[in-house]
């Protein structure tokens, strides 16, 4: 069985109405990016983060994965699928992929500050500013901001180096280091890369759908199955 890893970004869940601060000039939700997606940002103005992640949960609870996500998990039935997102929110799990890694972290998970120790799922609730961990730490939600280390970049790139196919959609290979797994993709791997927009160069021989998700997707599905 052939293996396909899917390298997805903050477009592919853009279709099921969760927002993005790539096209909003630094803007997250009308709020600048280094102050609710930092590790600067979190010291300090740590309720104004635990406010910010709490309302991104809520709006989560009530969005639907799209056919992008779909398309994805249905890829499972005749190929050995990864999924290595970028993103927070639960879209992939939720239309079936099996086998993901996250990144940046997950926003139905909270964690303690003092090094992410303590995870724990909280679903859809909020943080309640001043919430404690089993280890004493305040709580915060489980995510990677800028700042941080990747710490599943390693097993993210140890996929990349395995499959036979490489799909990448919805990022706009800007952001370091996930940005640069594409380059970890054997010479003889195919590469595929859904967006509707021109993206930067890539030194490899790949693809291009520019297409929005859902319909790129679509198009790659017949190609595939």
């Amino acid at each position: 069985m052939k293996k396909i890893v899917v390298l997805s970004g903050a477009g592919i869940s853009a279709e099921s109405g969760i927002k993005t601060f790539r096209d909003s000039d630094g803007l997250w939700e009308n709020y600048p990016v280094e102050d609710v997606a930092s590790i600067e940002g979190w010291y300090r103005n740590p309720k104004l983060m635990i406010d910010f992640y709490n309302e991104r949960r809520r709006q989560l609870e009530h969005c639907q994965p799209n056919d992008a996500h779909k398309i994805v998990a249905e890829l499972e039935s005749k190929y050995d699928v990864c999924v290595v997102t970028q993103n927070v929110d639960n879209l992939h799990e939720r239309a079936g992929s099996t086998h993901i890694i996250h990144l940046h972290g997950e926003l139905t998970k909270a964690c303690s500050e003092r090094g992410k120790t303590c995870v724990q799922d909280i679903g859809y609730r909020d943080i309640v500013f001043g919430e404690k961990t089993p280890d004493g730490g305040l709580m915060r939600p489980f995510i990677v901001w800028f700042g941080e280390d990747v710490p599943l970049l390693s097993a993210a790139a140890d996929e990349v180096q395995s499959a036979d196919i490489l799909i990448i959609i919805g990022t706009s290979l800007n952001v370091y280091p996930a940005a640069g797994l594409l380059y970890y993709a054997r010479p003889d791997a195919d590469i595929y890369l859904i967006d509707p927009k021109d993206v930067q160069p890539v030194r490899r021989q790949v693809k291009f759908i520019r297409e929005k998700a859902t319909k790129g997707m679509q198009i790659l599905k017949e190609q595939l199955l």
